[in-house]
């Protein structure tokens, strides 16, 4: 499957892009391998790489993120790691896996050495790229599921949370993360920019809120705007626009990335 690989980079000129195409093909690959070994049945597929895959929203994205559909099930994680750096050594891949299961969030980094030394997209071979795969234990309940197939770059029947779900997911980060992330302000023009994407899931995004120590007020359809404006209005532009450049699919879409465009988008769905 390397020479697959290689097949989809080889006429790339843009470095950047040509290792953001590696990470997702290996995402792909990952997903395919969980897939195959039961995940789904318990597992649910979140956060912007469920964006990317499901919806196909033109950005790029390190990690993989998933959330219990039934906590108190078990949730196979480190037999499921221990699977994929199976299936990806059957392949003649390098890899190795740094788990941490101690906590609600589980997460392992799959970091495959020499892999793009080997593509040509690095000259030294020890240079590593890796995929992060978190998955919480006990996440906040309301989310509504649904099982979707996709095809990206190989065929996947993934189960994950429906769009308002999703929506109240980014929601929820935007409102409790302690730092910026120019990706979320991306995701959220993205949303934004669909005037058919529904309504966040306020169940569920006012249950994260209280899980997460939330001392705001109840979000509901009347206040969700209003709290999102105060909040992204604060924000640094240029830390905005430094952290989602790298991800960004297509580069002509980061003249939009402005303060001013999303409080008009906002407004516009007030």
């Amino acid at each position: 499957m390397k020479d697959y690989l290689k097949q989809q980079i080889e006429t790339i000129e843009d470095t950047n892009l040509a290792r953001c195409i590696t990470r997702e093909y290996l995402q792909a690959r990952l997903l395919e391998c969980l897939q195959e070994n039961g995940a789904f049945v318990n597992w649910a597929f979140v956060g912007g790489t469920a964006l990317r895959f499901l919806y196909m929203m033109p950005r790029f994205s390190e990690d993989l993120d998933f959330s219990l559909a039934e906590p108190g099930i078990e949730d196979n994680f480190t037999e499921l790691m221990k699977k994929a750096k199976a299936g990806f050594q059957a392949e003649d891949y390098s890899v190795t896996i740094k788990a941490k299961t101690e906590k609600t969030v589980k997460s392992a980094f799959i970091k495959f050495d020499g892999l793009l030394f080997e593509i040509g997209l690095s000259p030294h071979r020890s240079e590593a790229i890796s995929i992060k795969v978190e998955i919480d234990t006990n996440p906040p309940t309301g989310a509504n599921l649904e099982t979707s197939v996709v095809r990206r770059h190989c065929l996947l029947n993934l189960q994950h949370y429906d769009k308002g779900s999703l929506l109240a997911g980014k929601l929820h980060a935007l409102l409790t993360r302690k730092y910026v992330k120019g990706r979320d302000v991306y995701d959220l023009m993205w949303y934004l920019s669909d005037k058919t994407w529904p309504e966040p899931n306020f169940l569920l995004l006012n249950n994260a809120l209280q899980q997460t120590g939330w001392s705001g007020p109840e979000i509901t359809m009347a206040n969700w705007k209003k709290e999102i404006t105060e909040r992204v209005s604060r924000y640094d532009w240029d830390k905005v626009v430094a952290d989602a450049r790298p991800f960004i699919e297509r580069r002509d879409e980061m003249k939009m990335l402005t303060k001013q465009n999303l409080i008009k988008l906002l407004k516009a769905c007030s």
